[in-house]
Order: structure tokens, then sequence, then C-alpha cells
């Protein structure tokens, strides 16, 4: 019988491809341009991706983002670390998956092409994660830590997918090149780029706020598939105040890379009145 063993991890998985040169010549005539289609009106609508993230080749991160999950796969094997098929909570993740794939073309075309894959690795991390592509993994640490119901998974599991459709990674990656690039210029333009350190620090604060926002719009998408797949939407409001138990004496938020706790619960409750009908017809057509 497999023992879920420590594997210790970075809590993000930071994908890179190669500097673009011409990023705000690009970046502008993308934010003039149309994005990718809007998903249906019924349900939660969070409008269109950023025009930014057609900065980085999709095709090229989702190849970057298989190879990084494969080697942390290996990674995880080699010390044992990752469940195998027969083990029970890895089953009823890939469950809770399979209910939930069929509904994400709504807010990406490509999930239909992904090569989807749900693992589980023995740590004490309290994460998840599903890179571009529609590679998912979830550790320990979160679902047996936290206790999580089949609901609770199903909301953190849609959040995560929410991030890969929404190609989170290629707008925060675009947003990187272009800030470095603009601190670096104004650093140079002011001083002689003795102050481009100054102006990179304000960047990065820029993106951490960015970050926020993609978190929030995770959280909305992850409700309307779990939603959709016939979970409870509800969970999300039991997940976070797990989470917020589990993480007392995080940073303030305006610091974080995510809404605090209370914040998230006021949100998720907001548009519970959304959510909740997909719900219920999902599970009357269970019945």
């Amino acid at each position: 019988m497999w023992l879920p063993t420590s594997l210790t991890l970075p809590d993000y998985f930071m994908l890179r491809v190669s500097p673009l040169r011409d990023g705000f010549a690009i970046a502008i005539a993308l934010l003039f341009s149309a994005g990718a289609p809007a998903a249906e009106s019924a349900g939660i609508d969070v409008g269109k991706p950023s025009a930014l993230s057609q900065l980085v080749p999709a095709s090229q991160l989702e190849r970057r983002a298989n190879t990084e999950y494969l080697g942390l796969k290996r990674n995880a094997s080699a010390k044992h670390a990752l469940a195998p098929d027969d083990y029970p909570d890895l089953q009823r993740l890939r469950a809770i998956a399979k209910h939930i794939i069929p509904f994400t073309e709504r807010f990406n075309p490509r999930a239909a092409q992904w090569q989807w894959e749900v693992n589980l690795i023995g740590s004490r991390q309290v994460n998840a994660f599903c890179m571009p592509g529609g590679k998912i993994m979830f550790f320990t640490g979160l679902i047996q830590g936290l206790k999580l119901s089949d609901d609770e998974a199903a909301i953190v599991m849609g959040h995560e997918i929410a991030h890969a459709l929404r190609e989170h990674a290629r707008e925060r990656m675009a947003k990187s090149e272009l800030t470095d690039l603009g601190a670096s210029l104004l650093g140079q333009l002011i001083g002689g780029g003795k102050y481009t350190g100054a102006f990179q620090t304000g960047g990065n604060l820029l993106k951490l706020n960015f970050s926020r926002e993609d978190e929030s719009e995770a959280d909305l998408v992850g409700l309307d598939l779990a939603s959709r797949a016939g979970y409870d939407p509800r969970a999300g409001v039991t997940l976070w105040e797990k989470m917020t138990s589990a993480n007392r004496g995080a940073p303030p938020e305006w610091l974080s890379t995510h809404p605090s706790g209370p914040n998230r619960i006021r949100e998720i409750e907001q548009h519970l009145p959304e959510v909740l009908p997909l719900y219920e017809k999902a599970v009357a057509a269970r019945r």
C-alpha cells in the first residue's frame, strides 16, 4: 500500500519562454484587436481573456508545461511520492476531473485538444495546480491535510483549471516581459541605468496586484465549472474557512498574490445565486 512521503517542492512552478524584444509594439496591436471569444452568458461571465496573453504562443507554453510536468512526476516517483493509479484519493480526484473537463471548452476552445492528466503527490504542502495544457497536480497536504470533501476538492480543481483556461500563465509572462523591458528602458533614460532596480521593484508590485485579479477570476470560473459538473458551489465557503484556519498569520492582502480568505468567502457568497441553478440542474440530470 502506498503511503504519502514528504516531498519538498516549490509553491509555484514558473514557466519561462524566450524574451520578446518587440513586446511593446505587439502589445499595442493586440490591445486594439479582438481577443478570444467570451464565454456564453449563462452562469458566470468573466468576459474575454486579456489580449496580452497572445504575446506568448500557447503551443510553446503547453509543450514547456508538459516537459515540466513530466519532470515533476519523475522526481516524485524517484522519491516514492507519486501516488499509484489505484490510490483512493487519486481515483477520487480523477473522477472529479472527469465530471469537470466536459465543461472546459466554454471558457477556452483549446481545452478540447488538451491531453488532460491528474496526479497526486505525497507532500505536506497545501497546494494544487493545473499547468497550461491540462496537467493537474494535487498534494496530499491539501486533500488529506484539510480533509476535503468531494465538493471542496472540486472547487479547488475548478479554480486551478480556470487558471489554465483563462491563460493566466501566458498573461503573466507577457506582462513580466513588458514590465521588465519598460523598467530597464526607463532606468536607462533616468540616470543612465542607476535607478533601474527601483523601477523593477515597482513593476513587481504591479504584478502582485495583477495576480490577485487572476485569483479572483479563477475563483469565479472555478465555481461555474464545479457547479456545472454537479458539485455544490457552497463548498467554496467551507473550503476557504479551512484554508483561512490553516494559514493563520498570512501577510496582508495588499502584499499577497492571493486575496485573503474572508474576502474570497464574501465574493463567493455574492456569486452563489449565479451558479446554484447550474448545480441544481446538474444534480437533477443525474437522477
